[in-house]
């Protein structure tokens, strides 16, 4: 881990594009600005941590569970509907 020391309105630059700059410092935390590109996702840890959970359960999903999953979405299909039938049925 890197520890910096900054004021009010410096900042620290991490790679080519990522800008972090110190706005306000109070009693109850430090208010931060971040300039990144568009493609790099910037989150706070804890929402970070929580998109990893829901991200991991989605994936440990079993191939039953998602079979299930088919079967309620298709009995609620009207009759005609052909549109999740498998291929080649």
């Amino acid at each position: 881990m890197r520890v910096f020391t900054r004021k009010r309105n410096e900042a620290i630059v991490i790679g080519d594009g990522i800008e972090v700059r110190v706005l306000r410092v109070g009693r109850d935390g430090v208010r931060l600005g971040i300039v990144a590109p568009t493609e790099v996702a910037v989150h706070r840890g804890e929402i970070y941590a929580a998109v990893c959970a829901a991200n991991r359960s989605a994936a440990s999903t079993s191939a039953v569970e998602a079979t299930g999953l088919v079967e309620r979405v298709r009995a609620h299909l009207p009759s005609s509907s052909a549109a999740l039938a498998p291929r080649g049925a």
